[in-house]
């Protein structure tokens, strides 16, 4: 039986799955108009959470839209991380961010944000539908699939593959996925501790592997690490866990009552295209790494960050569809060097030989000692440091960096409706040209100094234009006067259809 469940209007945009990154998009989208529809294969939310931590960079994406204060409200803040399970924690305190910590909010709780917020804007999310099949020409993608009332078709201009690492999406649009399988399985089980560590980050390391404890709440915890001696794809048993646990960490805390056993492998692998003609991917349907240092869910909602905006505009007819190359361009360096890093971590995890144990403790120095060291870390796992580097050689230094707000009320709440920013120094008023060209795209302007962004680079800097995103598109150092007028006139001339 072909039934058409009714969806009215029609979407614009299809995106499948209904994880934190497929939601964050179907928000952003729907922030500016774009009708969305969400397909989800399981009929309800798992009760297990792989993801515990939004790193400083995501709480930045999220306040961008103002929807971070639920996730502070309910979250735990931990001033540093683990990189690679060394004992020297690098430490977030440091960024320049107004949220200088990792939060620890269960993904579970992460996604039912997300999709609330998701939801109020107005996105249709079905779940049960499992997308089987998929055709795309010069105008559309047509989808297949199974859901609750049948097997059914749905077309849209363009569909985003948020479907996870075994992506549908992906195989369908026959995007190669390059990399290597897994060699080592971590393991995490979710359980009671009747005697659990003294510290809230407890780690522990033999010869054997590795252990992490974290607290869950309500008493219960999450055991995560290495074990050389049980390898295999399947979840360990709790007897299994305990013998772990005693040979690592010397006790087993006093486990029981197992909630979640499972493990995972350090299959590495990233997307060739982030792009197939009208087919999009984005979070693990991109990129799948070990989880080490939890930044993998952080990276998929700054993919869904720069990728809402570009689609929106491209959807509404505001730009033409070269700007969806620039979401390849922008961020598939970024699950590139993702890839890296969890490959370095998982080296220092998996491997016990006198030359990793040598290279930990330089490392575990380095952190301990050295500030800039760490710092480079903590920029890495949080996600602060990147920056989208711009082929133009005109191009003013700070294109494609992130705008710092110190206190995130400066710039920030300017960007709550998903729409550009002018930042302009000086507090004459600007010629009216420069405003009605601005207000023509639905550009803000904020005169009266940029002393808001702040951080290095901005010495000097005399006007801006701010992506949705809150990355710089464009900048200048002109002083004010008839020629700066004239060049953000010439900018908005340029880029405003974007907006």
């Amino acid at each position: 039986m072909s039934v058409t469940p009714s969806t009215s209007p029609a979407p614009e945009a299809v995106i499948v799955g209904a994880g934190p990154v497929g939601l964050w998009l179907a928000h952003e989208l729907a922030l500016t108009g774009v009708q969305v529809l969400v397909l989800e294969r399981d009929e309800v939310r798992s009760p297990h959470s792989k993801a515990l931590g939004i790193m400083p960079r995501t709480v930045e994406v999220l306040a961008l839209r103002d929807r971070h204060r639920d996730l502070l409200a309910a979250g735990r803040r931990s001033p540093g991380w683990h990189f690679g399970m060394l004992e020297s924690r690098v430490d977030f305190s440091a960024l320049p961010t107004p949220f200088p910590f990792m939060v620890i909010h269960p993904q579970r709780a992460t996604e039912e944000l997300l999709e609330q917020y998701a939801r109020e804007a107005g996105v249709v999310v079905r779940r049960g539908s499992a997308v089987t099949t998929l055709t795309q020409d010069d105008s559309s993608v047509t989808l297949r699939v199974s859901g609750p009332e049948g097997e059914y078709e749905v077309s849209a201009p363009y569909v985003v593959g948020a479907d996870g690492g075994r992506s549908t999406v992906r195989g369908e649009a026959g995007v190669a996925f390059p990399g290597t399988e897994s060699s080592a399985y971590g393991f995490i089980g979710e359980v009671v501790l009747d005697d659990p560590p003294g510290s809230p980050g407890f780690a522990a390391r033999s010869a054997d592997g590795m252990f992490l404890v974290v607290p869950l709440g309500d008493g219960r915890f999450r055991l995560a690490g290495y074990d050389a001696v049980h390898q295999r794809r399947e979840p360990p048993t709790m007897e299994e866990l305990r013998d772990a646990s005693l040979r690592i960490a010397g006790t087993d805390f006093g486990m029981h009552s197992p909630s979640w056993l499972t493990r995972f492998g350090n299959a590495t692998k990233v997307a060739a295209a982030y792009r197939a003609g009208r087919v999009l991917l984005a979070g693990d349907a991109a990129h799948i790494h070990w989880p080490a240092g939890g930044v993998g869910l952080n990276v998929g909602l700054q993919d869904a960050m720069n990728l809402g905006w570009k689609l929106a505009a491209v959807i509404q007819g505001r730009a033409g569809t070269e700007l969806l190359d620039t979401y390849h361009a922008e961020r598939h360096p970024v699950g590139l060097e993702l890839a890296g890093h969890t490959l370095a971590q998982g080296a220092l995890i998996t491997r016990s030989t006198p030359e990793t144990a040598a290279l930990r403790g330089l490392l575990n120095e380095a952190i301990s000692t050295d500030p800039a060291f760490s710092g480079m870390l903590a920029g890495k796992l949080s996600g602060v440091d990147v920056v989208y580097r711009s082929d133009d050689s005109a191009a003013h230094p700070l294109t494609g960096a992130r705008v710092h707000d110190p206190a995130g009320d400066g710039v920030f709440p300017l960007l709550h409706g998903g729409r550009a920013v002018l930042l302009v120094t000086g507090e004459e008023p600007l010629d009216t040209e420069v405003t009605d060209r601005a207000a023509e795209a639905g550009i803000a302007v904020r005169a009266g100094g940029i002393a808001g962004p702040g951080g290095p680079g901005w010495s000097g800097v005399t006007a801006v234009l701010v992506r949705p995103d809150g990355r710089v598109w464009w900048a200048t150092g002109t002083p004010p006067g008839q020629q700066l007028t004239a060049e953000i006139a010439k900018a908005l001339t340029e880029v405003p259809a974007v907006f």
